[in-house]
């Protein structure tokens, strides 16, 4: 990958906002990311935040503290296998108000490993694991996220939070509605 100076990489992302995203002109959320960069992150989207209708910050593995700023920023915070990595990261994700959160898998990436400090909360794999060269239907590919496996998110977040599973299920898909489809009523 090209590593840029890091005044072109926030000049990049400041312009980007609207011309690359659109987010002004069709006045539609956006899907943040922010690794590792969250002073820049924030002054970025602070300088530009009248021309985002709104987002998520996608993958977030950030600190409570930053949880903070982004949810004063009007932001949902999206979690995965990567948010729930340390400690420290189920402490900020099990900070953030249901009513705010998103759950994610981005796979094929950020699967809960065992070596995840949320991985004690995730039930036996119900789906039998195969190589990629040996994989069949109705199996995962080992080491690799799949979609299905959302469910072992859940099953860390509300264990962390001490939620009801399916409950909080529902709130964060009424979430996503309220986020991404505004006029969709349930």
């Amino acid at each position: 990958s090209t590593a840029y100076p890091i005044d072109n990489r926030t000049k990049r992302a400041s312009s980007g906002i609207n011309a690359e995203y659109g987010a002004e002109e069709f006045g539609l959320p956006l899907f943040l990311h922010s690794r590792n960069c969250a002073d820049d992150f924030v002054r970025i989207i602070s300088e530009n935040r009248s021309k985002i209708s709104g987002g998520v910050i996608h993958s977030f593995t950030g600190s409570s503290e930053e949880a903070k700023q982004y949810l004063d920023m009007g932001f949902y915070i999206g979690i995965n296998g990567c948010s729930l990595k340390t400690e420290e990261n189920l402490v900020a994700m099990a900070g953030i108000p249901t009513d705010r959160l998103m759950i994610e898998t981005d796979a094929p990436w950020c699967g809960i490993r065992n070596t995840h400090a949320g991985s004690k909360y995730v039930s036996p794999s119900r789906w039998e694991s195969k190589k990629k060269e040996r994989w069949v239907e109705g199996c995962v590919v080992k080491d690799r996220c799949e979609p299905c496996q959302i469910a072992q998110v859940l099953e860390v977040m509300a264990g962390v939070r001490g939620e009801d599973p399916e409950h909080l299920a529902e709130t964060m898909f009424q979430n996503t509605l309220k986020l991404f489809f505004p006029n969709h009523s349930s």
